[in-house]
């Protein structure tokens, strides 16, 4: 019985070596920190279960000037979400890559008023991000321009 078990392992083992070297899949593109154009703060973009997510990882003023504590979502519209700190929330959520470089199906938080849109996203080329959040139709939206940190 070891001898077989031994012989499974051993078959098994260049099939995992040959599984951790896959491509990553096209969407992955997407994944790394970014940077939006007013530089107020990083948003690293990560994969969880199929969908991609992005959350604050640094601010360039991490303290509420008023109180000298870490900035918090002040401007959530539900009252229990206000003194979640802003570092570390996720704004970008649930987004589904499409193809043609285009992430779509998911929303963008503006911490800055509270207010939550649906986004688009579309990769320029592998260090540029445009972001365009709207409400209901997507020609009636914002794009924001978003530069990658670590250049690939």
């Amino acid at each position: 019985m070891r001898t077989l078990l031994l012989s499974l392992a051993l078959l098994l083992l260049p099939l995992s070596a040959v599984l951790a070297q896959a491509p990553p899949e096209p969407g992955d593109r997407l994944i790394g920190v970014w940077e939006p154009s007013n530089g107020k703060a990083r948003v690293k973009i990560e994969k969880i279960g199929g969908k991609y997510y992005g959350k604050i990882v640094w601010l360039r003023e991490p303290n509420d000037p008023a109180t000298n504590a870490p900035k918090v979502d002040k401007n959530n519209p539900d009252e229990a979400l206000r003194t979640v700190p802003l570092r570390g929330y996720r704004l970008l959520k649930d987004f589904t890559y499409g193809g043609n470089d285009e992430w779509s199906e998911g929303t963008i938080y503006d911490p800055e008023n509270g207010s939550t849109y649906s986004c688009v996203i579309t990769l320029k080329d592998a260090n540029t991000l445009d972001i365009r959040g709207f409400i209901g139709v997507k020609a009636l939206g914002r794009t924001d321009v978003w530069k990658r940190l670590q250049a690939k």
